[in-house]
């Protein structure tokens, strides 16, 4: 299991994150301070950012992944589509709205990852104490990402299409 720590908006909150085991640490948006901070430890970072000119910034300062946010609000897999298109380099997490029915086309669209808030952890769930339910969200949504990336990752040529020329 990786954990992480989210909204991180400040530099001592990122050390409290480490120093209670974060691997990662994000933000619904960029902290060049919270950046610097994480390259120093060898922690990924994962800004968040919404224009093209805020994703490359951020994808700039360092950022190992740069979670788009909110992006459902702006046209969800399409945005996604649209920033893959003219920033393919750029690794994007699509955030802010991601569920069940959309993480496989956010997928699909480019997104890298899936920044996934109440719909995989229900606050129900956690006053409820209900592991298994959570459990089985987390598995629901690796799923649809396994057969969205299994849908634009082409099966490698089988040695008989190799040698035919195919």
């Amino acid at each position: 299991m990786v954990v992480g720590a989210g909204t991180v908006l400040s530099t001592d909150i990122a050390r409290l994150c480490l120093d209670s085991g974060a691997s990662f640490i994000t933000a619904p948006s960029l902290n060049p301070k919270i950046v610097e901070f994480a390259a120093k430890e060898n922690i990924a970072v994962l800004p968040g950012a919404l224009t093209p000119t805020e994703v490359v910034t951020a994808w700039e300062a360092g950022a190992d992944f740069v979670k788009v946010f909110p992006c459902s609000l702006v046209g969800g897999e399409r945005y996604i589509k649209a920033l893959k298109t003219s920033l393919p380099e750029i690794r994007l997490i699509a955030a802010g709205g991601v569920n069940q029915m959309t993480a496989e086309d956010f997928i699909v669209s480019g997104a890298s990852a899936l920044g996934v808030g109440t719909e995989l952890i229900p606050n129900e769930a956690l006053k409820r104490k209900q592991a298994k339910r959570i459990q089985e969200l987390a598995l629901r949504f690796r799923e649809f990402v396994r057969k969205a990336r299994a849908r634009i990752t082409p099966p490698p040529n089988t040695p008989a299409e190799n040698s035919s020329g195919r």
